[in-house]
């Protein structure tokens, strides 16, 4: 495990088809290139975490969910609430495009997608060039990491960078609704 400050190191992880850790909204995030299969389902055995359940991608602005997320299936109500609450921590179920693979949509026909107001994320989105998977740095059935050191230590060694920062500061993980219904998911 590499730990460093610099974007560019964990980038070059990615790319590499990595797994890095780095600080989100409120807790540690493990996170990977949504398109690797090989990463995704590392990341998934790290977490002990089954495909069918889906994964978040986070990314630094709509214009990297383009693609992914079907923006002419919601009604534009919808959509303006979903704009509205971005960049921040709202995640939304978003309905999916067939370009999302099933490693990422689970057993669903959505995809989790959150446009994030944290610096040291929106800097890793746009050096990456494009959303990242983003799912807390826990193994399934565990309590997310606010800190690092409340982190696994196992898991930890298995990543490949650890990307220093500092959470946003929020006391739980972000909400999950229903870009749909304006449900929620996840309070």
């Amino acid at each position: 495990m590499n730990r460093s400050p610099h974007v560019d190191v964990a980038v070059s992880a990615l790319r590499r088809g990595g797994v890095i850790t780095y600080p989100t909204e409120a807790v540690w995030g493990l996170g990977c290139d949504p398109f690797d299969e090989v990463a995704v389902m590392r990341l998934l055995a790290l977490k002990q975490r089954e495909v069918d359940k889906g994964l978040i991608l986070v990314a630094a602005d709509a214009g990297q969910l383009d693609g992914l997320v079907d923006w002419g299936a919601l009604p534009d109500a919808r959509r303006d609430e979903v704009m509205a609450s971005w960049p921040g921590p709202h995640t939304w179920v978003m309905p999916a495009t067939a370009s999302v693979p099933r490693w990422i949509t689970g057993d669903h026909d959505g995809v989790a997608v959150r446009i994030t107001a944290h610096p040291l994320v929106v800097r890793l989105c746009q050096a990456f060039g494009g959303a990242l998977v983003s799912t807390s740095a826990n193994p399934a059935g565990a309590s997310p990491p606010r800190t690092l050191a409340e982190a696994d230590a196992a898991l930890l060694a298995a990543l490949d960078v650890v990307l220093e920062g500092d959470t946003g500061g929020l006391e739980r993980p972000t909400p999950i609704r229903d870009a749909r219904s304006g449900a929620g998911l996840r309070a």
